[in-house]
């Protein structure tokens, strides 16, 4: 199939956005928001770096893809609508293949009403998939990493280490389905997200590269020390059962888990919890915001020790650079 056949394959019947103008067919997208603030990120998998055939089918590849943007909105507090697709294609990847990677996200697309407006496709090494999203928030509440303040409640959705324990299982004889399906499928928290978007301030940051990672740039960001409780941080009895001698390791540090860390007023505390409620979303209370004295850190209370939680997620450049 030519590379315009396959966009027609893919293009969208109908669109769910009333602000959509022009969606796929033209040299461009046109969409109209007048009342909103505009949130839009981009994230880059790469074959053999990012996922892998071996431990994800096309399909998963797709949904996954949008999902850790997804997940980046949700911590901007943002409602998402629109993506566009760009596709570096190798001679590995079929007909076929290429239609369940789309249909991936499709699928997680059609569950929060987003449209695909456009994207490119062309050949290359190996494969490449960039996904762009765009989102609205209201004016003046898009959510940032630099407002945590001391005294704040510190949180964190869900449970952390399960994406990682779900790789483990892909790669060894173990397996879970939970675990499993926690790193093909990710749930972005975006629901639970816009329900706070009462709350006067409230400082989220999305869990892609762990816990330890994301809590630092929240400390650097705000200027402030996070004071994390090992014992508080939300793990599932899967992980724990199946990994004993490393779920406290990936809670921390495992990455992929796309769920949300965030801080919060006292005050406004009780209300981070009722959206909870109201999204069917787990969130624990994990430490608290404390005065900076030095430098921006974290701190990790274990068992009565306290220790210094350094990033030690996983961090591409890092690792692409050996």
């Amino acid at each position: 199939m030519d590379e315009f056949s396959f966009i027609r394959s893919i293009q969208p019947s109908t669109y769910s956005q009333s602000s959509l103008i022009k969606g796929v067919s033209d040299d461009a997208a046109v969409f109209r928001q007048p009342s909103e603030d505009i949130v839009t990120t981009v994230d880059t998998m790469v074959e053999d770096v990012h996922f892998s055939k071996k431990t994800m089918d096309p399909y998963h590849v797709g949904y996954r893809a949008l999902a850790a943007n997804l997940s980046d909105l949700a911590a901007m507090g943002s409602t998402p609508a629109f993506y566009l697709v760009s596709l570096v294609v190798s001679d590995e990847w079929s007909e076929e293949e290429l239609k369940e990677l789309y249909r991936g996200m499709s699928t997680l697309a059609e569950d929060y009403r987003i449209d695909l407006i456009g994207g490119d496709t062309v050949s290359g090494k190996q494969l490449c998939l960039s996904i762009t999203v765009f989102g609205y928030v209201l004016k003046n509440k898009a959510r940032y990493r630099s407002v945590a303040r001391p005294g704040d409640v510190v949180f964190a959705t869900g449970t952390l280490g399960d994406a990682r324990g779900g790789l483990e299982c892909l790669l060894t004889d173990l397996y879970d389905p939970y675990l499993v399906k926690r790193h093909r499928m990710p749930d972005p928290r975006v629901n639970f997200a816009i329900s706070l978007a009462a709350l006067s301030r409230v400082c989220l940051n999305d869990v892609s590269d762990g816990i330890a990672n994301e809590a630092n740039e929240i400390a650097e960001s705000s200027d402030v020390v996070l004071d994390l409780n090992v014992g508080d941080i939300p793990f599932s009895p899967q992980l724990a059962k199946l990994f004993p001698d490393h779920y406290e390791e990936w809670m921390l540090s495992g990455g992929e888990d796309f769920e949300l860390i965030g801080t919060v007023s006292d005050k406004e505390w009780p209300l981070v919890l009722e959206a909870g409620k109201r999204t069917n979303t787990s969130v624990n209370q994990i430490g608290r915001v404390i005065e900076s004295k030095g430098k921006p850190s974290v701190h990790l209370s274990k068992e009565g020790k306290r220790s210094l939680l350094t990033k030690s997620g996983y961090t591409h450049l890092q690792e692409e650079r050996g």
